[in-house]
């Protein structure tokens, strides 16, 4: 494939369904940032501790480690539009029945973190849900730019929303920020109801169910070279980056004694870093590759830690802030990126959700780990720990590269031959082992094993396991290839599945057996606990 030029930072704008989600989005995201700052806020004026402060965080965070691999599947299972729309209407009840509770002034700080939880979940499923719809809004060659528009609402917001917070905080109550937040689902769920998404091809086979779709999801990720580098390469990076974010609150009263006006400059400061961030990425992506990136904005990020620890001085925090945001934004939109283009459709809200428990696992775990932390050897020594973590850890990750599935073709090719079996009523039954013979020169025999290699991590995505490869004793140039699957209704979806990528594989290998050497393909039934079956279910053809 040709490498891809970058687009416009504006082409995805071209797209009404686009442009009218994203605008809906930044409204929704403005809410979402009042409440963030209202509830951090809020607990550090309940119990202004580094441990419960940080909890807030966490309970953002967790829930979406908890069931974001879970949201992810039921993504790929149902409607997508449908599925957005009532989530949204719960996150809204609950943001409403929190923003109620602090008007009448009964709010704990447990329970504040229940319902921190709550709207967590609901993000749980809604992040993956949303991140897998963005690309069938644009066109592939769209796919980097649209993300990073994305990220440029999620910030336009940030840099809103949380002097928004400040000043309705101050000077209406602490109320305020969670009725905006309830307000600002209105647009979100108006957009969705509006937006008519075209059709995608359905398969003809059964819909999976829940667990075999988890499953799936999982070993699909387990066997993908592209999303496992991004997947270490962001925890490696949200871990130690959650420092700040965890603790930002008491940088702002604690370190620098400032108000929640303070405060929501701060993280304002960070969105208008992010923005400048978003409108710099196309000319950088024209200079830098993902690794450079995602190098570029650790380091920044190393800095801002730093200066946060070692200059408590408003001005230099504000600054320090807007390098933040700067920073953040290479680094989320190189990786989200990354994560994106290593998914084929099948199974892009599932690994998705994978990314997306990275993320905030990350998160929470670092929230958890630098408040502990801060209590016992104080703020600025537990971001300067921080700061040293960051780098040692993209030092360790360097050789996991990311951007490795822009180039690869993941979209089916249908080129597989229909499986023949004499039961047609084999869907249920299982498990099937696939046998493939090979006749190979013992010129091409060691190039041959490699290419299977490569193969095998082919079958094991799309749902292969036991797989190996034999050499016939009695005869050198024969080799026999086999795999298991769980059901022949798996086979078939392997069929599917099987892509462009795995299509250019499989050629290669055909290229060294030569002519007339056409590998021979056997499928094996399991009989299960009853013979009753047909006197030959094992059936035999040439592909």
């Amino acid at each position: 494939m040709t490498e891809s030029v970058p687009q416009s930072a504006w082409v995805p704008f071209r797209s009404h369904a686009f442009t009218l989600l994203w605008c809906a989005t930044i409204a929704s995201n403005i809410g979402t940032w009042t409440h963030d700052v209202g509830a951090g806020w809020l607990m550090a004026t309940l119990n202004p501790t580094p441990t419960t402060v940080s909890l807030v965080q966490a309970a953002t965070t967790l829930p979406v480690f908890l069931f974001a691999i879970t949201a992810g599947a039921v993504s790929d299972l149902v409607d997508r539009r449908k599925l957005l729309i009532g989530i949204n209407i719960l996150m809204a009840a609950t943001a409403g029945s929190l923003a109620f509770l602090t008007a009448i002034d009964v709010v704990t700080p447990l329970l504040l973190i229940l319902l921190t939880f709550l709207m967590g979940t609901g993000t749980a499923f809604v992040a993956p849900t949303w991140q897998a719809i963005v690309p069938s809004l644009v066109p592939r060659s769209a796919l980097q730019p649209a993300i990073a528009l994305n990220s440029l609402g999620i910030n336009i917001s940030r840099a809103i929303g949380p002097a928004l917070a400040g000043f309705l905080i101050v000077s209406v109550g602490l109320y305020a920020p969670f009725t905006v937040n309830a307000l600002s689902f209105i647009g979100i769920v108006v957009a969705l109801l509006f937006w008519k998404p075209v059709r995608s091809e359905t398969s003809a086979l059964p819909r999976e169910h829940l667990f075999g779709a988890l499953r799936a999801g999982l070993r699909y990720a387990g066997h993908s070279t592209p999303l496992r580098s991004t997947l270490l390469r962001g925890g490696a990076f949200f871990l130690f980056a959650s420092a700040y974010w965890a603790l930002l609150p008491l940088i702002g009263k604690v370190l620098l004694g400032g108000d929640a006006t303070f405060y929501g400059f701060l993280v304002g400061s960070i969105g208008a870093g992010a923005v400048t961030g978003a409108l710099l990425l196309p000319r950088l992506r024209k200079r830098l590759q993902p690794d450079a990136m995602v190098r570029a904005g650790t380091v920044g990020t190393t800095v801002v830690l730093l200066l946060f620890a070692l200059f408590p001085e408003k001005s230099v925090a504000i600054g320090a802030s807007f390098l933040a945001g700067l920073s953040w934004i290479l680094v989320l939109t190189t990786l989200n990126a990354s994560a994106q283009t290593a998914l084929p459709e099948w199974v892009r809200g599932r690994g998705l959700s994978i990314y997306i428990t990275v993320f905030f696992g990350s998160m929470a775990a670092g929230s958890l780990l630098w408040g502990q932390l801060a209590n016992f050897v104080g703020i600025p020594t537990a971001l300067m720990i921080s700061a040293v973590g960051i780098l040692v850890l993209m030092i360790v990750t360097r050789n996991a590269h990311l951007g490795q599935g822009e180039q690869m073709d993941l979209a089916p090719s249908m080129h597989w031959p229909p499986p023949i079996t004499t039961d047609t009523d084999a869907k249920d039954r299982g498990p099937v082992m696939t046998m493939i013979t090979y006749t190979v020169s013992p010129a091409a025999q060691r190039e041959f094993i490699g290419q299977m290699s490569l193969l095998a991590e082919a079958r094991k995505r799309l749902g292969a396991y036991a797989w190996g490869l034999m050499q016939d004793a009695a005869a050198a140039n024969q080799f026999i290839e086999y795999f298991f699957e769980g059901s022949w209704i798996d086979h078939l979806r392997h069929h599917e599945r099987v892509s462009g990528e795995d299509q250019i594989i499989q050629n290669k290998i055909l290229a060294l057996l030569g002519e007339n050497n056409a590998p021979v393909v056997r499928h094996l039934l399991g009989i299960g606990r009853s013979f009753d079956f047909p006197s030959s279910a094992m059936s035999e053809v040439s592909q």
